[in-house]
């Protein structure tokens, strides 16, 4: 039975695969947290809070992208 290298990943690479994706998740729900939550404590006028929203999530999918190329 032969092993090829390019579908064995290393536990360091799983692990930090693993810690993108946690990376990915958080920033989406922080973005979505930003637009949807009446309560946010940050003073912020809607537009703001969208613009703020929005940018979380775009950097968020930028992560994703680079660690799926990776």
């Amino acid at each position: 039975m032969s092993f090829n290298n390019e579908e064995q990943k290393s536990p360091a690479k799983r692990f930090l695969f693993v810690l993108g994706l946690a990376m990915f998740t958080l920033y989406f729900i922080l973005g979505l947290t930003v637009i949807f939550w009446k309560g946010l404590p940050i003073d912020l006028t809607i537009g703001y809070r969208i613009a703020f929203g929005v940018l979380l999530i775009v950097y968020s999918f930028i992560r994703f992208v680079r660690l799926l190329r990776n």
